[in-house]
């Protein structure tokens, strides 16, 4: 069995019930080909850089995925008939990623920007330059 990640993205219109059936559908899928979904995470509803089929946001969902390639076919069939999916990538991976992926991990922003150290030049504005008198 190979092992997969694979995002897709649902309609704005769909709930996130109707998201989480559409998931159950596609674990399913996998099942009767023989596979199994190690994660499943629901990302919430997204906004879209670029409008696609008319939706300015979607719902993201990432599945890991151990199954057979044959398994993976079947599903990715059955996503490109079901109107309320958008788009939808699977890459095979050599391992699994184990706990919370990326998008799932919440970060502080106090924290990144202590980090980063803040603007150039103090909170003055501008290019960090002195401030000039006004001309009236």
């Amino acid at each position: 069995m190979a092992l997969y990640e694979h995002i897709f993205l649902a309609r704005q219109d769909v709930s996130q019930q109707q998201v989480e059936e559409l998931t159950a559908a596609l674990t399913e899928i996998l099942a009767t080909g023989g596979g199994k979904v190690t994660k499943n995470e629901y990302w919430g509803l997204k906004g879209l850089s670029y409008r696609i089929r008319k939706n300015r946001k979607a719902h993201y969902t990432l599945l890991n995925i151990d199954a057979a390639p044959q398994a993976v076919a079947e599903m990715e069939r059955q996503m490109r008939i079901n109107e309320d999916i958008l788009r939808f990538m699977t890459v095979r991976v050599d391992e699994l990623e184990e706990g919370p992926s990326a998008m799932m991990q919440k970060r502080d922003r106090d924290d990144r920007d202590g980090e980063r150290g803040g603007r150039p030049g103090g909170d003055r504005g501008g290019f960090g330059g002195e401030r000039r008198p006004r001309r009236f």
